[in-house]
């Protein structure tokens, strides 16, 4: 198995610039990384809250709603492969800072915006900048921290901010809309993104890959334009259904367009991603067991928000509230992750943090219409993120460690991909559940049956995923540990 090592191209991209200056410290490093991928992850869900405040002030449609998330998403998903591999060819330091330029200027843009195309646009740009930053957070930390237990730290950490940038967004998004206006859920990220921006320049030092800087073009083409249209698909089962021309059409699409694109990376010298790259099982089977973990648990903190504002009673900052318990869990289970890596194995851990998340949503789906606060949303919600933390890090750690240096951008790119295509696959299918079985009843009961139900789905799909891991994933000699 190709490792990542201290020989890498990487290296000496590094130390031709340690000539120059100092290299800073590798926790410095890892802190404006972990920075960068806090803003992007935070983004996805930190507009939630502020989407009735946005209808109201800017005259949105119902769809025109949809699509403030929506573009977001679709970009970000559509756009990720190709931010990785470029970093890889042309710098993960200047695909950091141009992604995250680019972010922090559409956040503007849609902080300012004075009519809903205005915003959308500024949304889908966001959403472009993301794709750009969130591969080289990931590679740029692997990059400064040797492989082995630091880096399982460093990545543990990674995952940590991730999972708590999603967790914070409606916590943040309800004092922000709440305590000024809806705009400050978009202009916070102006302040915060300068200041990452000035850091990174600072203390982030330049690495790429060796060889040749070529972008596969008709590669990057047709993976975005297949990423982008499968998420498009998806996102129109919300309101079209999955049997409607509306989503099939697109979703046929999108397939011809992913088969055309492993025809055409089959075929060219330079390919954006090489196939080979797939025969490293962890690799595969990592991002697979991603993909699966996406769709069963990513759809938790929406479930659990609706719950909490419309049967409980709660209101956006009550609920985002509520859920700190579960974000300190999914930190502590990160961290916890890389001491029992060394002990057990990476995919032994992965296996049971899967397994806890399951068992997490499993309690979830017994919640009722009158539960208490403890019972049905913090003690569950507690133990759902746990899992997913004691999970995430070490899947991370399989798929990064089982690629070659050149390769590091490009399987960043992958591992967000599978995480956001699996997320909304997952938060589709869950959310028809849910509408299913309340069968379109507003009253507290039928919206508490319609969610117990997604989280009893859900906790069935991650079972799928640990299936997979058991199966296929690599045993503890084979398989890098961190």
């Amino acid at each position: 198995m190709t490792t990542m090592s201290q020989t890498s191209p990487d290296t000496h991209a590094r130390a031709s610039i340690a000539g120059r200056r100092p290299a800073p410290p590798a926790w410095l490093v890892v802190a404006v990384a972990c920075a960068g991928q806090f803003l992007v992850v935070l983004d996805v869900s930190v507009v939630n809250v502020a989407l009735p405040s946005m209808r109201a002030d800017l005259g949105l449609s119902a769809s025109g709603l949809q699509w403030v998330v929506n573009a977001y998403s679709i970009a970000f998903a559509g756009f990720m492969l190709l931010g990785g591999r470029a970093g890889d060819l042309f710098g993960r330091k200047r695909m950091f800072l141009v992604g995250l330029g680019l972010f922090t200027l559409a956040s503007l843009a849609g902080g300012l915006a004075q009519a809903d195309w205005q915003l959308l646009v500024a949304r889908a740009v966001q959403g472009l900048g993301a794709a750009v930053l969130a591969p080289s957070t990931l590679t740029i930390l692997t990059s400064a921290v040797p492989e082995g237990a630091a880096r399982a730290r460093a990545i543990a950490t990674w995952t940590a901010v991730g999972a708590g940038g999603g967790a914070a967004g409606g916590l943040v998004g309800g004092v922000l809309t709440e305590g000024l206006n809806w705009r400050w859920v978009l202009l916070i990220n102006v302040p915060l993104g300068a200041v990452v921006l000035a850091a990174a320049a600072r203390w982030i030092q330049e690495s790429r890959a060796g060889g040749e800087r070529r972008l596969d073009l008709p590669g990057a083409l047709l993976v975005t334009a297949g990423t982008a249209t499968l998420a498009y698909a998806i996102v129109q089962t919300e309101a079209a259904g999955w049997g409607s021309a509306d989503t099939l059409l697109p979703l046929g699409a999108a397939l011809a367009l992913i088969v055309a694109f492993l025809v055409v990376e089959a075929r060219t010298r330079l390919p954006l991603m090489p196939l080979g790259l797939f025969k490293v099982r962890s690799v595969a089977v990592a991002n697979a067991a991603m993909f699966v973990c996406g769709m069963g648990s990513f759809a938790m903190w929406f479930f659990m928000t609706l719950y909490a504002q419309n049967v409980l009673g709660y209101t956006p900052i009550e609920a985002g509230l509520a859920l700190v318990p579960s974000s300190l869990a999914v930190v502590t289970g990160s961290k916890i992750a890389p001491r029992m890596m060394r002990r057990f194995g990476a995919r032994n851990v992965a296996v049971a943090g899967v397994l806890v998340t399951a068992a997490g949503f499993a309690w979830q789906s017994t919640m009722s219409a009158h539960g208490s606060y403890v019972v049905t949303i913090m003690l569950p919600g507690i133990v759902m993120m746990a899992g997913a933390g004691f999970a995430m890090t070490p899947l991370a750690s399989l798929a990064t460690s089982g690629a070659a240096p050149q390769d590091a951008g490009l399987v960043s790119g992958l591992i967000n991909t599978s995480r956001t295509l699996g997320g909304a696959l997952g938060l589709s299918i869950l959310s028809t559940v849910a509408t299913s079985r309340s069968a379109g009843g507003l009253d507290p009961e039928a919206l508490t049956e319609g969610y117990a139900a997604a989280f009893l789905v859900g906790a069935g799909i991650l079972v799928v995923a640990v299936v997979v891991l058991v199966v296929w994933m690599p045993g503890r000699k084979r398989a890098v540990a961190g």
